[in-house]
């Protein structure tokens, strides 16, 4: 399938701009390029969702600042002041040809806690069935740990997963992912990936031109390898030919869908957690999780390590020391070296019914095949 193939039969398409598309060198909106990038997604405005960095960035200049800051509250302080002078630029230059946008920000807990997630789905679906273009930005002003490189790079193929988005457009200043850094010498542009074969050897990092952004190509490719493994097509190029990308023209780098569609929610916990320690299994557990699918219960756990809370994302290990698989673990660290070996039964029994569950439950649970 071509790229115009892709692009003709998107119903939804998530778009994500990064920093250095659209702020000066030395912080603040540069309105030219905003106006630029919004004139080329018109066409598809009412069908798109337009995930945004920036809001640091564009904080840097009205709080006299002239680098990105290196510590989280003066960061939270700039992304609170520039978020809403990025929306309402966007809301005027949209607002122009007839369109309303609506403000979108998003945390990781938004698409691996149930609630918030179905919630974020029913806004996202609402907005689009509405005629409004979502805009969307991880919560840079109250996040934590979530403030770290290529996020929203992440986070775009997340919601293009959340909307069930056909086509994900990355943009950024460089028109494409070639198999060398284009600004240091010759360099051959990767016209289409459809195996992670095709990018053997790619690989690169850092800041935008601008000097403003967090993400490199690097986050890039991980975000579209991302998107296409749940069945995603992926476009990588620059924010100048956004306008020719999404009218089908051969530009940028295509990644071809590679897998089957799957909740958001999975993808976040595969690609973007950190695990915060790690369950180590019998083989009867592994064979259980890994092969029937099934939740893993306390008997087949031998050994806890790390300091983890309920809710936490942990890699679940086999018997030779490889992680198999990762999930969001139902009991604190500290409550579970009584349990292991042991039957929910028996645990029900000596403690109550709230211990006949699983440790980690088969829909909180990834397979981590290539670790296998």
């Amino acid at each position: 399938m071509t790229v115009r193939d892709f692009v003709a039969r998107a119903n939804r398409i998530v778009v994500k701009v990064g920093s250095s598309s659209l702020t000066t060198a030395s912080g603040g909106i540069d309105g030219d390029r905003v106006d630029a990038l919004v004139r080329a997604l018109l066409a598809r405005a009412g069908r798109l969702v337009l995930v945004s960095s920036g809001a640091i960035a564009a904080g840097l200049a009205p709080l006299g600042l002239t680098r990105r800051p290196r510590d989280l509250a003066t960061l939270q302080a700039a992304a609170s002041v520039g978020q809403s002078m990025l929306v309402h630029r966007y809301a005027t230059e949209f607002g122009t040809a007839g369109y309303r946008v609506g403000q979108v920000l998003l945390t990781a807990t938004d698409v691996i806690r149930r609630t918030h997630y179905r919630n974020a789905r029913t806004t996202l679906d609402r907005l689009l069935e509405l005629g409004v273009v979502p805009i969307v930005n991880e919560n840079d002003a109250v996040a934590t740990q979530e403030i770290r490189v290529g996020d929203n790079d992440r986070l775009a193929a997340i919601v293009a997963h959340l909307v069930s988005a056909d086509l994900l457009l990355l943009l950024s200043d460089v028109d494409g992912v070639y198999d060398a850094n284009p600004r240091r010498g010759p360099a051959t542009m990767i016209r289409e990936v459809r195996a992670d074969a095709d990018l053997d050897g790619v690989g690169t990092r850092g800041t935008g031109s601008a000097g403003v952004g967090i993400g490199g190509m690097a986050t890039k490719i991980e975000a579209a390898r991302m998107a296409a493994s749940g069945g995603v097509a992926t476009i990588i190029t620059s924010a100048g030919n956004a306008a020719a990308a999404l009218a089908g023209a051969d530009v940028g780098t295509v990644f071809h869908p590679t897998g089957p569609r799957r909740a958001s929610r999975l993808l976040w916990l595969e690609h973007a957690t950190i695990p915060q320690g790690r369950l180590f299994l019998d083989s009867g557990a592994v064979a259980a999780v890994v092969d029937r699918r099934v939740s893993l219960l306390p008997a087949g756990v031998t050994k806890v390590d790390g300091d983890f809370s309920a809710g936490d994302p942990v890699d679940l290990v086999s018997p030779a020391g490889l992680s198999v698989a990762r999930g969001l673990v139902a009991y604190d660290a500290a409550e579970l070296p009584g349990m292991l070996g042991r039957s929910t039964s028996d645990l029900a029994a000596e403690f109550g019914s709230f211990y006949e569950r699983e440790i980690v439950h088969r829909d909180d649970l990834v397979l981590l095949q290539s670790r296998r």
